[in-house]
């Protein structure tokens, strides 16, 4: 892998720039040279990536409402974007069964808004809508689920994700169908982790929030099997389908992201892969208490864009855990930021 030149002034519209994926994307697309624009709300969290980076400086940022559709075509149609990135949405589980209707409003509404800027545009090649591994229908198998399985998330979060998928694949067979000028894809990535991620409720967030304060870090889910991978693997894998299709039509479609076999491990492994990497004697404890309904066991069969892009995972989850805390404690002792994120991007790039 090497930094396509294909970026070099492509004009790029990205819902979500402000949370802590669209943040990476954003600027690891400034940084290929793209011309981004980005539209999200403030800030979920303080501290953030998006402040902590500057963002702001570095594209061109607009705060408004995925909701909100004026707002948002009026952004769209002063970028007159070659390629959209939809991130924008309420990405928490517990938060989905606090607030269900901005869940939903946010997910649903949101891709529709979206779809609805691409429709009226004349620009736009390459839509990659970001959804989750949570949109299917969860059986509690041991094996991968495959982009055939069955659409129907459990909880409020992951449900609106999948009406997301479907929405989408909608709008594609409505308006889309006879295109040669647009291809649209989904991708369900796995479970993500890396630096700058300040949510509530996320493991290795709670896990680093536990480490700066030096106490005992509280897992509520220890059993519970995610495919967990560093947040660079899908950000890539959506620029590679963006990309591809935007070259050709044919290979758009609905796409897996997730590590390979071996590195769907349990939360508490990966809390203590987390406590090694950390170092100064930090441990863990599970948690007893009542929490929503969350799938126990969850997997993602990657063969189908292994088969159609030569695609694979580059970091396993100990070098995953290893970048995150790296990241951390540069943010720790008020270094680079910057400075580390390219290191790291250069070191992911020439894997």
């Amino acid at each position: 892998m090497s930094k396509s030149l294909f970026w070099n002034n492509k004009r790029i519209f990205l819902t979500g720039h402000t949370g802590f994926k669209g943040a990476w994307l954003s600027f690891i697309l400034q940084s290929f040279g793209a011309k981004v624009t980005g539209y999200s709300l403030e800030p979920p969290t303080l501290p953030n990536l998006f402040s902590l980076i500057n963002l702001s400086e570095k594209i061109n940022s607009v705060i408004g409402d995925i909701r909100d559709l004026s707002n948002l075509q009026k952004a769209f149609n002063d970028c007159k974007p070659d390629i959209v990135f939809h991130l924008a949405a309420q990405p928490i589980v517990l938060e989905g069964y606090k607030n269900p209707v901005t869940t939903y409003g946010t997910n649903v509404m949101g891709t529709v808004n979206i779809l609805e800027c691409i429709r009226q545009s004349d620009s736009v090649k390459s839509f990659i809508n970001v959804t989750t591994d949570k949109v299917y229908h969860n059986n509690e198998w041991c094996y991968g689920y495959r982009e055939t399985d069955t659409l129907d998330g459990i909880d409020p979060y992951s449900n609106s994700k999948s009406c997301s998928e479907l929405v989408t694949a909608c709008y594609q067979r409505s308006f889309f169908s006879d295109s040669d000028s647009l291809a649209i894809s989904t991708v369900r990535a796995g479970n993500v982790i890396g630096g700058g991620d300040f949510a509530d409720f996320r493991i290795i967030p709670d896990c680093i929030r536990a480490a700066l304060a030096n106490k005992v870090i509280e897992v509520r889910n220890p059993n519970s099997v995610r495919p967990y991978q560093h947040v660079l693997e899908p950000l890539f894998a959506y620029m590679m389908i963006a990309e591809t299709q935007y070259n050709d039509k044919k290979f758009a479609g609905s796409y897996n992201v997730g590590p390979n076999e071996d590195d769907c491990i349990t939360t508490g492994e990966l809390v203590t892969t987390f406590c090694d990497a950390w170092g100064d004697g930090i441990s863990w404890k599970s948690l007893q208490m009542d929490l929503p309904r969350e799938a126990n066991f969850l997997k993602l069969d990657c063969s189908k864009i292994k088969s159609v892009f030569d695609w694979k995972p580059r970091w396993n989850i100990k070098t995953a855990i290893e970048k995150t805390v790296e990241w951390t404690k540069v943010y720790q002792n008020k270094a680079d930021i910057v400075q580390c994120m390219e290191r790291q991007i250069d070191s992911f790039v020439e894997v």
